[in-house]
């Protein structure tokens, strides 16, 4: 087992019973996606962590179906869906890299508190995009430290090591804002939840329809 797996196998008891930090952005949040939900959509979120975005969106759509690569946290998701009896939420422990037959085949992909956790996020970024179906949105939340945190950049690798922090990637809101549009996406909204956070819903564009002169 990696030693990211073994990380948030380790603290996922204790995230699930920890509340949020920022009770009000995380609503607004929750508001502005469900804005852009449909009852017929499929969505996927990736990094799902405890489950609770996915339960809460699920009355809004067809079906979600949530990944996350610590078996603990996906075994916290199943138990908080049967105790809620919610049917439309399909959790499975996996990474975004093993889906290889979605391609252009979600409404919606979610990744929230994910973008700086990933070795690559253009990768992750570039990876959303093909599975969305053109015209389907990217919706995202994402820790962008820069000027005072990147002091942290030389000591995190060694708190990472011992166990005690998880693996984390430095860059700025520009920074990811260009990833999107590196990646094919638009940017349809933004809003900086926090002096650290960004939350995007980026639209992967339609192709241009050949008009016949």
């Amino acid at each position: 087992m990696n030693r990211k797996i073994k990380f948030w196998n380790k603290v996922a008891n204790k995230y699930a019973k920890s509340p949020v930090a920022d009770q009000a952005s995380y609503e607004k949040k929750l508001q502005i996606t469900q804005n852009y939900l449909q009852p017929e959509m499929e969505v996927l979120e990736i990094g799902c962590g405890t489950g609770t975005t996915a339960l809460i969106h699920a009355p809004f759509v067809q079906r979600i179906h949530a990944l996350d690569f610590s078996e603990t946290m996906i075994e916290i998701c199943r138990e908080k869906a049967k105790s809620r009896s919610i049917e439309n939420v399909f959790f499975e422990c996996k990474d975004i890299e093993s889906l290889s037959k979605e391609k252009n085949h979600y409404d919606v992909v979610m990744a929230h508190s994910v973008l700086h956790l990933v070795d690559d996020k253009q990768s992750t970024i570039d990876k959303a995009y093909e599975l969305l179906k053109p015209g389907g949105i990217f919706v995202s939340s994402t820790v962008c430290l820069t000027g005072f945190y990147v002091v942290l950049k030389s000591v995190w690798p060694v708190m990472y090591w011992l166990g005690i922090f998880p693996s984390l990637r430095f860059f700025s809101s520009q920074a990811l804002i260009d990833a999107h549009i590196s990646s094919g996406f638009t940017i349809d909204y933004q809003w900086q939840a926090s002096s650290n956070s960004l939350f995007l819903i980026a639209k992967k564009n339609k192709p241009p329809q050949n008009i016949l002169q």
